[in-house]
C-alpha cells in the first residue's frame, strides 16, 4: 500500500466539491445555521458513541483495524478517528464528529464485501476526514432536519428551503463524495476493487455476485454519461437528484457517475505525479482547510442557483 507522507486534501481534493462548497457558502442563510450549530449541544462526544456498537481494536474485529490502521498511515490523518462496527442490515458507511471524527461501518456492508473492497471503503470515508467534510455535514444534517419538520424547534429557519440552502446542502453533499473517492483510490492505487465496491453498492447481492460483471458495469457508466449532452437530460437529472414534490433529495452522486469521474482522474497526470510524490503538503497530517475556488466560478455557481431557485418557484405558482 503506498503512503503520501504529509499529503494535504489539496492535492486531491475535486474541483466540483471545491465549487459546491463555495456556492453553498454564498447561499443567504449559512451564515445562520453556522451560527446556530456552534450553539447547539450536539457534541463528538455524543455523535460518537460506545453504547450500541463495536469499537473497532487489536482484540475487536483485528483484521478491519489492522486494515483501517494502514489506510490511516497511507492518507497521513493524526490523531487517527475512531473505528465503530454498528448493527444493521444496510450496506452502508459514514464518518461523522469535528475535532473527535469517527467512522461508522455497518454489518450489513461487512457481509456484502471482501477484504480488499473493504480496506477501499474505510479509504473512502478517511478522505471525508481529510478533506474536512464531516462539519458541513453535520450542519446539512441540523439544517436539513430543522427544515423537514423533525424538531419542534425551527431557530427561524423556516425560510431555507426557499432560499436554496437545502438544494446548495445537498448539491455539495453529492459533489463531496467525489473527493472521497479519490482518496479511496490514493490508497488502493488499484481501481477494480473500487469500482468493484461501487457496483456492489449499486445493487449488489450476497448470493449472486459471481452474475455481475465489472466490465458491463463500466460501460453502462459511460453509455449515462453520454446522456449529459442533451440539455433536457440534465433537467431530469436535476429532478432525479432533488424530488422537491416529494421533499426527497440523494445525498450521493448515482453511482455510474462515480465510476466515470474516478476513471477519469485514475488515467490523470494529476493522479501520476501524486503517486511520484509530487502534491501538496501540510504541516501536520491532520485536516487542513483547504484554499477557496476562484471567486468568479462560485458567482457563477450561486447565479445557477438563483435562476434555478426562480424557475422552481415560477413552477410551483403555475
Amino acid at each position: 500500500m503506498p503512503t503520501y507522507p504529509g499529503i494535504s486534501s489539496e492535492a486531491f481534493r475535486h474541483p466540483l466539491d471545491y465549487q459546491a462548497e463555495q456556492a453553498l457558502r454564498s447561499v443567504p442563510g449559512f451564515d445562520l445555521v453556522a451560527r446556530k450549530l456552534s450553539k447547539s449541544p450536539t457534541s463528538d462526544r455524543a455523535m460518537c458513541f460506545d453504547g450500541q456498537q463495536h469499537r473497532v481494536g487489536p482484540r475487536q474485529y483485528a483484521s478491519i483495524y489492522q486494515a483501517f490502521r494502514e489506510a490511516v498511515r497511507a492518507i497521513d490523518i493524526s490523531p487517527a478517528p475512531t473505528l465503530f462496527v454498528t448493527q444493521s442490515p444496510m450496506a452502508n458507511a459514514y464518518a461523522l464528529g469535528q475535532e473527535r471524527p469517527c467512522i461508522v461501518i455497518n454489518s450489513g456492508l461487512l457481509d456484502l464485501c471482501n477484504e480488499v473492497e473493504l480496506r477501499s471503503i474505510l479509504a473512502h470515508e478517511l478522505g471525508h476526514i481529510k478533506c474536512g467534510h464531516t462539519t458541513l455535514t453535520q450542519m446539512a444534517t441540523w439544517a436539513i432536519t430543522l427544515v423537514s419538520g423533525l424538531s419542534t424547534a425551527t431557530f427561524g429557519l423556516s425560510t431555507l428551503v426557499s432560499t436554496g440552502l437545502i438544494l446548495a446542502f445537498y448539491e455539495w453533499l453529492r459533489k463531496a463524495e467525489l473527493s472521497a473517492d479519490r482518496a479511496s483510490l490514493l490508497v488502493m492505487d488499484d481501481l477494480n476493487p473500487i469500482l468493484r465496491n461501487m457496483m456492489l453498492m449499486a445493487g449488489g447481492s450476497v448470493q449472486h455476485q459471481q452474475e455481475l460483471s465489472l466490465d458491463e458495469f463500466i460501460r453502462q457508466s459511460e453509455r449515462y454519461q453520454n446522456l449529459d449532452a442533451d440539455g433536457l437530460n440534465q433537467v431530469y437529472k436535476f429532478f432525479l437528484y432533488n424530488n422537491l414534490s416529494e421533499s426527497v433529495f440523494l445525498t450521493h452522486p448515482f453511482t455510474v457517475e462515480r465510476v466515470h469521474f474516478l476513471r477519469e482522474w485514475a488515467e490523470s497526470e494529476e493522479f501520476r505525479q501524486i503517486r511520484q510524490g509530487n502534491y501538496r503538503r501540510t504541516t501536520d497530517g491532520a485536516v487542513d482547510v483547504p484554499s477557496e475556488a476562484p471567486k468568479a466560478e462560485a458567482d457563477r455557481l450561486r447565479r445557477e442557483l438563483e435562476d434555478l431557485q426562480r424557475e422552481i418557484d415560477r413552477l410551483k405558482n403555475r
